[in-house]
């Protein structure tokens, strides 16, 4: 039975994914700093789910994901969704703050924490995390959001590189998705081009998992955004004139 840990998974694509991968017979371990909701979640499938509290910007989350590995009976897949996002167009310092603290410094965390789970047991496995397609290029209103994703596929990429060079047998899978219809898009979603429904981006999403390929984005539509945008010379992005698109929190 294959095992997976899903951190982030109170919401959104990680709650989805939470409950794909028990369908599937899965041996499933939830963590988020909302444990209510993930013990609802274990009560839709007691003997595939269990849950942690978990939060990635503190110095214990690695025992806590530690802990659940064990209780699990180890971890095949670690999967990391956990993330915050926010508009900040006056680049004012505190809601860059807090997202550099989630998504540079907590990810950095459970990242490490999850190599060296998998380099200490030399057994095959899979790191694969959710970026996005902002990580692309910096967007005027999104720079700590756009900037904190470039700097995890940037790792996920040192990460692989590594793992090769060591002839680590180690996956490691960056999934970028564009534009999904959740909580993080506040507003009128009609401003937000090529938006996709959360079903079918999860569904999407859960599949890239399950392929093991080193990038995924998701979906086509935005692999021919993504190609478009690298083929603009900088001084033309710059002059660019981008909606001015908007996050509440969780991505």
């Amino acid at each position: 039975m294959k095992r997976i840990v899903i951190v982030g998974a109170s919401s959104g694509i990680g709650l989805y994914a939470a409950r794909a991968f028990a369908s599937m017979g899965w041996r499933v371990g939830t963590a988020a700093r909302d444990i209510a909701s993930l013990e609802k979640l274990c009560l839709e499938f007691p003997e595939n789910i269990l849950c942690e509290r978990l939060d990635i910007t503190s110095s214990e989350a690695p025992a806590a994901l530690g802990r659940l590995a064990e209780r699990l009976g180890g971890m095949n897949v670690y999967f990391h969704v956990a993330g915050i996002g926010f508009d900040n167009p006056g680049f004012l310092p505190d809601s860059d703050l807090r997202t550099a603290a989630t998504n540079v410094d907590g990810f950095t965390r459970m990242m490490d924490a999850a190599w060296a789970y998998f380099a200490s047991s030399g057994r095959c496995g899979q790191i694969a995390a959710v970026t996005s397609v902002a990580g692309t290029m910096g967007i005027g209103t999104l720079a700590s959001y756009s900037a904190s994703k470039a700097y995890q596929q940037h790792y996920l990429q040192a990460m692989r590189q590594r793992a090769h060079t060591l002839g680590l047998p180690l996956k490691v899978t960056d999934i970028r998705p564009g534009w999904v219809l959740t909580s993080l898009l506040p507003g009128a979603h009609s401003s937000y081009p090529l938006a996709m429904a959360p079903d079918r981006a999860s569904r999407l999403v859960v599949e890239a998992v399950l392929k093991g390929r080193p990038v995924a984005t998701v979906d086509w539509r935005w692999r021919v955004v993504r190609a478009l945008w690298r083929l603009l010379p900088g001084p033309v992005w710059t002059r660019l004139r981008l909606p001015d698109w908007k996050l509440g929190n969780h991505s």
